[in-house]
């Protein structure tokens, strides 16, 4: 039996609530039944229920079965195209200055450094 999955945070519960929101709001404006949908994504009613309440449990990929079957799959592209925040830190990583390189040593002083 698998491990159960971790509660969310309110905020993440408020973001699936609201996804589920749009994604009900998309289906009547389609005008189709939670049956219609179902049977499209291959899914229970029960199922298109719990997506459209936003449930946790839900698996992304039946999340992407609905998008399909109400054509807004693309919309999952625009999920982290834009990266601000990881795209300061990659250019603040190529900006760190190196160490400077170890002073090399003059070939008459090789013999300088064993132990006497």
């Amino acid at each position: 039996m698998p491990a159960k999955a971790p509660a969310p945070y309110p905020s993440q519960s408020r973001l699936l609530r609201d996804l589920g929101a749009r994604l009900r709001a998309a289906r009547l404006r389609r005008r189709l039944a939670v049956t219609q949908v179902a049977a499209r994504a291959d899914v229970s009613r029960p199922t298109i229920n719990k997506v459209e309440q936003g449930d946790p449990t839900v698996t992304l990929g039946t999340y992407l079965r609905v998008l399909v079957v109400l054509g807004l799959e693309k919309d999952l592209m625009l999920l982290a195209a834009e990266d601000p925040v990881g795209r300061r830190l990659q250019d603040a990583a190529l900006e760190t200055p190196r160490r400077a390189p170890r002073p090399r040593s003059s070939p008459g002083n090789e013999g300088d450094e064993g132990p006497q």
